[in-house]
């Protein structure tokens, strides 16, 4: 008896409970001033005078194209420094990024090759003097008739081939750096600059070993920056906006104020298979501003003039990477719509892609846009 009356002392309240109905509070809280419809693009504003509105302009201008690129080298006024004697580096005179003139001493270079050069230098000497003593034995004999022309014929050939092999020693060893063949030279070979610019690459350090051209790198790489080019990568969409020969307008992110002007020279014929780039290069000339891996953009223009919508700028939103701009629908109703911004105008304007001249838009995207999130 005790079990059934507590029972019912727990399961009376909670029936009880279960059957009233809970009322809404009438005070409850007040509607927000812009309210989102159904379809999220469009938004309901309760006094839609607070947000005034202006009607986009027209403007007529050429297609323009914007893209990034890079300072590069000239590659055509690019020069190796190189040795060719194979040795060890004993002393260095230049580093990267050093501004040589031509000729200017870079390295000493202790080098074997000399010495083997200047003993078939010698050699050739002697082989030389040889042939000739055989030649005036010969004309002797020959106009005593103790020997055939033939004979006198192979002594001047033995000659002649003597003096050829003394050339070519004697060239070998100037390009070897070797200007006084009377003294034994200390096998130092010295190695200058063959043009007048900047070491933009350096392979060498002192002590280091130089081996023969076919199997060494460049001891320095000299870059006449007189003259550069910028390295664009241009979407295959786009390429009818770049023509070979026209010029684009170049502005260095260091100087964003300067404007350079830039020929393109070449537009590549393979494109990279994953980004869908080419590259195109602009050659310019150096006012001295430029180094070598700046970012840069250049403009294209396009040919035709083309009718866009201006709108102030702080008509457009930027909201998750893309734009948008409000505009007034039916009653108290306003819908976003994407577009494109375009070049910025003086007075701060700002073409439009997507709306046409003569459309109403909030002048003021981002008051709009922030009463929508309250």
């Amino acid at each position: 008896m005790k079990r059934l009356i507590l029972f019912a002392l727990i399961i009376l309240p909670l029936l009880v409970g279960c059957g009233r109905k809970v009322e809404a509070d009438p005070a409850g809280p007040s509607s927000d001033p812009v309210e989102h419809e159904q379809d999220s693009g469009v938004f309901k504003v309760a006094h839609p005078e607070q947000f005034s509105l202006v009607a986009a302009t027209e403007h007529r201008a050429a297609p323009e194209l914007t893209v990034t690129g890079v300072v590069s080298p000239d590659v055509s006024r690019s020069v190796p420094a190189i040795s060719l004697a194979s040795g060890r580096v004993v002393e260095i005179r230049a580093r990267l990024g050093d501004t040589v003139k031509k000729g200017q001493l870079l390295l000493k270079v202790r080098s074997s090759d000399i010495s083997g050069a200047f003993s078939d230098y010698r050699q050739a000497l002697a082989d030389e003097a040889l042939a000739k003593a055989q030649l005036e034995r010969a004309g002797v004999l020959f106009e005593k008739g103790a020997i055939a022309k033939k004979d006198l014929e192979v002594a001047v050939d033995l000659e002649t081939k003597a003096a050829v092999t003394r050339e070519a020693t004697v060239e070998k060893l100037r390009v070897l750096g070797v200007t006084d063949l009377k003294n034994h030279p200390n096998g130092i070979v010295d190695v200058y600059a063959p043009i007048s610019g900047v070491i933009i690459e350096q392979n060498v350090t002192a002590g280091a070993g130089v081996k023969t051209l076919d199997n060494s790198p460049n001891l320095f790489t000299i870059a006449n920056l007189d003259s550069v080019w910028i390295m664009c990568d241009v979407y295959e969409n786009d390429f009818p906006f770049v023509r070979l020969g026209e010029y684009a307008d170049v502005r260095l992110n260091a100087y964003p104020g300067t404007v350079f002007k830039g020929c393109i020279s070449n537009i590549a014929p393979i494109l990279d298979p994953t980004i869908r780039t080419a590259k195109v290069r602009l050659e310019m000339q150096n006012p001295g501003l430029m180094r070598i891996g700046m970012f840069a953009t250049a403009t294209f223009h396009g040919q035709q003039e083309e009718v866009h919508a201006v709108v102030p700028a702080s008509a457009i939103l930027h909201l998750h990477d893309r734009d948008w701009v409000y505009v007034p629908a039916q009653g108290t109703e306003f819908r976003r719509i994407e577009v494109k911004g375009g070049r910025m105008l003086p007075g701060a304007a700002q073409e439009v892609t997507g709306i046409a001249p003569g459309q109403k838009v909030v002048a003021n995207a981002l008051a709009f846009q922030a009463t929508a999130e309250q």
